[in-house]
């Protein structure tokens, strides 16, 4: 079963993880997990941006208004599946001893928020689109 497949088994049944390796320190668990709750606080949030650009600009050109919130809802979506799949993998690998596995996705989710403030700040410095 590919590493995928099975780290995907673990999002819907995470007491399963207590196969793999030896039991870590429960401090490094409950940090693992406050980190989890940071990522769905941060897809929370972003949905909620989304809705608000959408429900609260209604003087913005429709286009741009649906762009910007799908943009922040889009976010929220995939920061929430990546907290779940962090926090497997993190998980997993201090359970085997492995390093802390490393993402892009940081960086992404950093770009499409710039890049829809940006736009954002275009919008309200230049006025109705």
């Amino acid at each position: 079963m590919s590493d995928f497949v099975q780290s995907l088994r673990l999002w819907f049944a995470p007491a399963r993880i207590r196969d793999e390796g030896e039991t870590p320190d429960y401090r490094f668990s409950l940090a693992n997990e406050r980190t989890f709750l940071a990522w769905v606080r941060t897809a929370l949030a972003l949905i909620g941006g989304g809705f608000a650009v959408d429900q609260f600009l209604p003087e913005l050109h429709r286009g741009v208004r649906a762009g910007l919130a799908l943009a922040l809802i889009g976010a929220g979506a995939a920061c929430a599946v990546r907290a779940v799949n962090h926090w497997v993998r993190c998980e997993r690998a201090m359970r085997r001893g492995e390093d802390l596995p490393v993402s892009r996705f940081p960086a992404l989710l950093t770009v499409v928020v710039a890049v829809v403030s940006v736009t954002m700040v275009v919008v309200v410095a230049g006025g109705d689109v």
